[in-house]
């Protein structure tokens, strides 16, 4: 483990990743066997959807009968939460792991504090994400954001999953409430896997990535040339109004994801 006030690296075998906490707490590189996996960029990487995944409608969530407004910084609505705009400090680094922390302020209305950690072996990545509060509940969604890279060496990745079910998007981007069979892409849809997230990247010849969550949601995005998204998250789009799940005093709000690799 080496770090700076920039970054933190992790190594573990020939695989290397490096986390920015002033920047997000985003992946800003990880890199196997001397490939780098994702798109590069201040913007890019892998980074936190936290307090919220996807985009809210019109910046708007009700908790009880109360109405937050958040700003519009994907107009006309909120995106993505406000972790990776924030600057997190760092609880722990060394031996493989790291742990960074953020507390909830402006312009989200309610106090909390945020976790995310990191686990690196030689073909593996362990995240989780926290959110708690010792104070009002809330309503909250956590995730990630990952930019892999669509072309390896040469290679195009390749998407294998089995959702149950895909989100019915309407013309503002939202899930419409539909649940429908799963479509061709490209995408920027949200899927249903009910037994946990799994989905398979794979860049043939190169490299095959598997990325793993008990959680239930996930979105898919390849409509760009240079990467494909693949967002494990705790509920779907606007899912502070449609399916809110609350983090109070006593139940946190936690998930997990694992990517796992093997060279082909």
């Amino acid at each position: 483990m080496s770090s700076s006030e920039e970054s933190i690296r992790l190594a573990a075998g020939d695989a290397e990743l490096t986390i920015t906490p002033a920047n997000g707490c985003r992946i800003g590189s990880l890199r196997i066997g001397g490939t780098e996996l994702l798109r590069q960029g201040a913007r890019y990487g892998c980074f936190p959807m936290v307090p919220w995944c996807g985009r809210i409608e019109h910046g708007q969530f009700r908790n009880g009968g109360v109405v937050h407004q958040m700003p519009l910084n994907s107009p006309p609505h909120a995106i993505h939460g406000t972790g990776r705009d924030t600057a997190w400090r760092t609880a722990r680094a060394g031996g493989g792991e790291a742990a960074f922390t953020y507390d909830l302020v402006d312009p989200w209305p309610y106090s909390g504090r945020v976790t995310q950690t990191f686990e690196l072996t030689e073909d593996s990545l362990s995240l989780a994400l926290g959110v708690e509060t010792y104070d009002t509940s809330f309503p909250a969604q956590a995730g990630w954001h990952p930019w892999f890279l669509r072309t390896l060496n040469g290679s195009e990745a390749r998407i294998d999953f089995a959702p149950a079910w895909q989100e019915e998007r309407g013309a503002d981007h939202l899930p419409t409430g539909r649940r429908v069979p799963p479509r061709p892409g490209p995408w920027d849809d949200c899927f249903g896997m009910p037994d946990g997230v799994a989905v398979t990247l794979t860049w043939p010849g190169e490299l095959e990535l598997k990325v793993t969550s008990r959680a239930e949601w996930v979105v898919v995005y390849d409509e760009q040339a240079e990467a494909v998204c693949v967002e494990p998250q705790s509920g779907p789009p606007n899912g502070l109004n449609s399916l809110p799940r609350l983090v109070t005093p006593v139940e946190p709000l936690e998930i997990t994801a694992n990517w796992t690799w093997r060279r082909l």
